[in-house]
């Protein structure tokens, strides 16, 4: 746990007791801060009160004594409209910060390592920590990818923190300066939080904030509103500005050709890794990852060739195309995470023979900008809500089973595989799981449970063979 004892003795307030709150209401608790916690949920003030966290009503509370506002990320402080506790803060002079800038103020020797960007950064994260643990650098890991920062081991002048920076987090972290910040790319995401697209890209850009050099930018130029924010940080030359690539040549940067990993950081166009052979990074947008991953790595002080053999070691992350085993020479692939159309193209884009498990509760745009990969898709097992309205789409262009459930339909999607060699199963609901599962873990964890029953036997991972379809 983060010592935050400059805390100690005062009233702090606490807005939002999920994960990250209440973690952060204990630490500063442990410190000897006074905290006033509160949540408008019943039940999360109730697993407060059983972790004895005191609660104090904070649209009632005597904002006269109060300096600091702790706020959960996902409670709005601006755009649509101000939650009301929020507003009350701003009118008292209070101000509203998250934990990670609770983190910042409490380890200012350690260095920050931050990433951030609309798809990806989950899993760009997670890399960049395991090559960092893997070349034995001191480094803890968390923030939007789940661990709650305070919660973190306290690290040195030689430690590293690395960081899944959501634009929330970002809007309430004051005080860190990046070492290295990372920005992967951008498309319309959260607009009503950010008052339009404008505000959600300044969000998304303030990792770079106070950065000078030797301080390292990286940014994904696959697309145009980062490749617009390179030439505009490349220009100001305040810190060093480095390009990368999933699927074409950047001069001076690192990138991805052919699935083969270059590293020009030199200008010598270094061959680095065939990431072809990785299974866990399949398709051009892990490509970019990898990429963005190696180049801060490399910022950091991690040698080249280290990272190249730490890349090959990644496990992937659970439920984010997580190959979950091989059975009769059949890849059953878990990708949840994918809840709407944009994220399940990217799975679908990787496969050139794919069994699909689609369908949940549907998304706008529904299967919308799918249309390039249905010629893929050798037959579609739908579930959930949304069987019925997919069914309609996509039953003149593949052969359709309405299963209604995963139970049904990953058996069913097993035997249809023994029909069609080298196909893989795909789970890939391109919908929110709301309608039979919390949450898509738990559907990703049921369809785990389902695979692992399935009788057959148990065979390899042969990445090329699996990620063919990327290499386009």
């Amino acid at each position: 746990m983060i010592d935050l004892s400059f805390f100690a003795g005062l009233p702090v307030a606490v807005l939002g007791l999920g994960k990250s709150g209440l973690a952060a209401a204990k630490a500063l608790q442990a410190a000897g801060a006074e905290v006033w916690a509160w949540d408008d949920s019943e039940d999360q003030r109730a697993k407060a009160r059983e972790a004895e966290i005191p609660l104090v009503d904070l649209h009632q509370a005597n904002w006269q004594e109060l300096t600091s506002l702790l706020l959960s990320p996902g409670i709005p402080h601006t755009h649509p409209e101000p939650h009301p506790v929020a507003e009350l803060a701003r009118r008292h002079g209070c101000e509203i910060i998250g934990d990670i800038e609770l983190l910042g103020r409490a380890q200012r020797n350690a260095r920050y390592l931050g990433i951030t960007g609309t798809n990806g950064k989950s899993t760009t994260t997670a890399l960049t920590g395991h090559i960092l643990e893997l070349a034995g650098r001191a480094v803890a890991i968390g923030g939007n990818l789940g661990t709650p920062v305070l919660t973190l081991e306290a690290l040195d002048l030689e430690g590293v923190y690395v960081l899944e920076m959501s634009s929330y987090q970002l809007e309430l972290t004051l005080s860190i300066t990046f070492d290295v910040a990372v920005l992967l790319n951008i498309s319309p995401d959260h607009l009503e939080r950010h008052g339009g697209f404008e505000g959600y890209v300044n969000a998304k850009r303030s990792i770079f904030h106070r950065q000078t050099k030797p301080r390292s930018a990286v940014i994904g130029v696959d697309d145009e509103t980062c490749a617009a924010i390179f030439n505009e940080l490349k220009a100001a030359d305040e810190q060093e500005v480095i390009p990368v690539s999933g699927e074409r040549i950047v001069p001076g940067g690192v990138y991805v050709q052919n699935g083969v990993l270059i590293d020009d950081l030199d200008g010598q166009q270094v061959p680095a890794l065939d990431l072809k052979e990785v299974a866990s990074l399949p398709g051009t947008h892990n490509w970019q990852n990898a990429a963005a991953a190696y180049a801060a790595c490399r910022a950091i002080g991690v040698d080249a060739p280290v990272i190249a053999a730490c890349l090959r070691s990644f496990p992937g992350l659970p439920h984010r195309q997580e190959i979950l085993a091989v059975i009769d020479d059949t890849a059953f692939i878990n990708d949840s995470k994918a809840t709407n159309g944009d994220a399940a193209a990217k799975a679908l884009a990787c496969y050139d023979k794919i069994i699909w498990i689609a369908g949940g509760q549907a998304k706008e745009g529904g299967l919308g900008g799918l249309e390039p990969f249905f010629g893929r898709i050798v037959h579609a097992f739908l579930i959930g809500e949304a069987a019925t309205d997919f069914a309609a789409v996509l039953q003149d262009k593949m052969p359709v089973t309405l299963s209604g459930r995963l139970e049904e339909a990953v058996p069913a999607a097993a035997a249809e595989a023994k029909r069609h060699p080298g196909a893989v199963v795909l789970l890939s609901p391109a919908c929110a799981s709301f309608d039979q599962y919390r949450n898509f873990e738990i559907r990703g964890d049921a369809f785990r449970d389902l695979v692992t029953a399935l009788p057959g036997e148990r065979g390899e991972i042969d990445a090329g063979a699996l990620s063919t379809a990327g290499a386009s």
